[in-house]
């Protein structure tokens, strides 16, 4: 969809979204890559650096000037009430543990709710120059540097011995108990591969991959993803299939797998 044809709210705003994340960008790989890049702990001992907090900055600033009453729900520096109904839910960088090791498999989550349901979705992959972004009942898109974006779907794989698994980290397997879904997947999938954070899920939504399941997660992880999962024709939900970007935890999968995904993630 090219985002100048028409005029809504919300489209009025995931325009305005697609372009902020690719001035953020630039922002980001000024950081990206330094021997010199300074590196903080937070208090779930998860790293931030300038980085995170100079594009979340730059996004929240900028969005709540386009668009005064919109509130705002950043990983770095929490919440800015709404006065109308939307708010944008900000991750500056998400997979900030490959940022900080030289690994491009990072990126910016913009999420849109309206009246607390998820509306449109960029997620950007600054170092590779991807974007692939969606609104509710207007598709999703797909765009690799400045070609024209194209339709993003999931693939139609439709069993799980023919499929690609991303994962982000074993150890959130770990902490929650349930190392045994991360085996049974593993050793059901054709292929696995640590592809993980945004870049996993987004490997979904454009047909690279056909699963990725992340056992902890916050709201701002995933609430890009929604919409993107689900206007390319998959879902991105939590792990017992409810839709709720507060759920702490995450799974992008086609149409085809999901049920058979869930069932494997769902608590014995």
């Amino acid at each position: 969809m090219p985002l100048s044809s028409e005029s809504t709210p919300v489209l009025n705003r995931l325009r305005a979204a697609v372009d902020l994340t690719r001035q953020a960008a630039t922002g980001i790989l000024s950081h990206y890559g330094r021997p010199d890049l300074a590196v903080e702990r937070k208090r779930d001992r998860s790293p931030v650096t300038a980085a995170d907090r100079g594009a979340e900055e730059f996004l929240s600033g900028a969005l709540r000037d386009a668009f005064p009453g919109d509130g705002v729900l950043g990983e770095e520096f929490g919440e800015v009430a709404s006065t109308n109904g939307f708010r944008w839910i900000l991750d500056p960088v998400d997979g900030t543990k490959s940022f900080v090791h030289g690994v491009p498999l990072f990126g910016t989550l913009v999420g849109l709710e309206y009246n607390g349901a998820m509306v449109a979705g960029v997620c950007r992959i600054p170092a590779l120059d991807e974007v692939v972004y969606a609104a509710i009942g207007h598709g999703a898109w797909w765009q690799i540097k400045e070609g024209e974006p194209r339709p993003a779907r999931v693939s139609n794989v439709s069993k799980l011995e023919e499929s690609v698994l991303c994962f982000t980290e074993v150890e959130g397997y770990l902490q929650i108990g349930r190392m045994d879904a991360f085996d049974v997947l593993c050793r059901r999938a054709h292929m696995v591969r640590g592809w993980g954070d945004c870049y996993g899920h987004i490997l979904v939504a454009t047909g690279r991959a056909e699963v990725i399941a992340d056992p902890i997660t916050n709201a701002w992880d995933v609430a890009a993803l929604y919409p993107i999962l689900k206007e390319a024709g998959g879902s991105c939900t939590n792990w017992d299939g409810s839709s709720n970007i507060h759920g702490g935890s995450g799974v992008s999968v086609n149409a085809a797998l999901r049920d058979e995904v869930l069932a494997i993630l769902r608590k014995p």
